[in-house]
């Protein structure tokens, strides 16, 4: 966190032009416009270090990014037409023990009575298959290499997440992992005598895995602490609801010591004495909570960015739209921008 007695500038620029991050998170309540920013975050900082390659990945079920982009993805990265140096791709965050056995080559038997112990162990652990999941994602990242095979691996990923329960639930995940290993590292221990009946070797094996995977996954947890690789975005619109879950999903990410320290406002109105009554009265409203926000968040990079004429679709769109990130939004000079987002 910065120093008090300086100005906190209400930009991204501290994100978007730091180069050692290795992880960025951008999430808040549903319908807040995360993906619209996740995008932009994700374009200015591709235009901003073009020697470098970026990657957006979007773990919400309800993909949003081929829209957000104009352009289909899916499972694999995928180059965005017109930015090349910035790649993205879409993941379904579900799965099973048994799908992460298989696909981790673990020769889970679902007739061995030790596979009947482990579903059991799994079972009670809140958020296992959501821990499973992000160790796919994780193997899916590892595999992904830029389109174009000269270029360097992904320098820094963007995740676009899943609504604020999703999120703290997907961030809790290396824990549950740890917590999973650590009981089949127990029942491996208490089965000793009972490893060489059930196939010893092949247990020994399995359990060999399990460890390993824990060490990546504690690796990651520690990346996950680390203000220079990890942070993460929280994304709102200035309304009650919004502004308590805000404040509730910065309580909890300070739980899992994860550093946050900017705020994204969306949809703001900035409206003057020639706008419609009804839209004078949201933006009252509006700035009601926005007054709040500045006084509780002071010592925030709190990014105020305006409501639009049009949907933000389309790289050409999200460039005009993700250039405030940078340089706040300035209603009697940049009034026009809003506007000349055209409609898709």
């Amino acid at each position: 966190m910065e120093d008090t007695d300086l100005v906190v500038e209400p930009s991204l620029k501290e994100v978007v032009l730091e180069d050692s991050l290795k992880w960025i998170f951008v999430g808040g309540k549903g319908g807040v416009g995360k993906t619209t920013t996740s995008s932009s975050i994700s374009i200015q900082m591709a235009l901003n270090h073009p020697d470098k390659n970026y990657l957006l990945i979007s773990t919400d079920p309800a993909h949003n990014l081929s829209d957000a982009f104009d352009q289909k993805f899916g499972k694999d990265a995928r180059v965005v037409e017109g930015l090349p140096n910035l790649s993205c791709m879409e993941i379904d965050p579900s799965g099973t023990l048994e799908e992460f056995a298989t696909n981790n080559k673990l020769g889970i038997n679902p007739q061995d009575p030790l596979t009947n112990v482990m579903t059991e162990v799994t079972g009670s652990i809140p958020g296992i298959d959501e821990a499973f999941s992000f160790m796919e994602v994780l193997k899916h990242i590892k595999k992904q290499k830029h389109p174009d095979e000269s270029k360097v691996q992904f320098e820094t990923i963007i995740f676009d997440t899943a609504p604020t329960g999703h999120t703290l639930r997907f961030l809790q995940l290396p824990h549950t992992l740890e917590t999973l290993l650590d009981k089949f590292n127990d029942i491996s221990g208490r089965l000793g005598p009972l490893m060489g009946m059930l196939g010893g070797e092949q247990k020994q094996e399995l359990f060999g895995k399990l460890a390993q995977i824990k060490e990546e996954v504690s690796e990651v947890n520690k990346q996950f602490q680390n203000p220079d690789l990890t942070t993460f975005v929280c994304v709102c619109i200035s309304e009650f609801l919004s502004l308590y879950e805000t404040e509730r999903l910065i309580q909890d990410l300070m739980k899992y010591h994860m550093d946050v320290n900017t705020i994204v406002v969306n949809q703001l109105l900035f409206a003057d004495d020639d706008q419609c009554k009804r839209c004078k009265s949201r933006w009252k409203m509006q700035k009601k909570y926005l007054d709040q926000m500045d006084e509780l968040y002071e010592d925030y990079h709190l990014v105020k960015m305006p409501l639009c004429g049009n949907e933000i679709r389309g790289l050409s769109n999200l460039k005009k739209f993700s250039k405030f990130l940078l340089k706040p939004y300035d209603p009697k000079a940049d009034s026009d921008i809003i506007f000349s987002i055209d409609a898709k």
